[in-house]
């Protein structure tokens, strides 16, 4: 597949692309650039908010402190 490059720097993905990769308007993409010169496409297409909920609430808050406390201990562990 092809895309031309407008004199504004944008392109249009591929119909076949967009639809293979489930991307409709607004979806984001990452491009990273490997040390080979290859250019790689992610689509990003989930959202940090869409997490909300998916763990239970813990019994009790933790503070800060006891979070700080937890990860000094895990990467001690290491």
């Amino acid at each position: 597949m092809q895309a031309t490059v407008t004199a504004k720097g944008q392109i249009t993905i591929p119909k076949a692309l967009r639809e293979q990769l489930h991307l409709s308007q607004g979806d984001h993409v990452e491009f990273i650039l490997e040390e080979d010169g290859v250019v790689r496409m992610l689509p990003r297409l989930a959202s940090v908010k869409n997490l909300k909920g998916m763990l239970p609430k813990p019994d009790k808050p933790v503070s800060l402190e006891e979070m700080d406390e937890a990860i000094a201990t895990a990467v001690t562990h290491r």
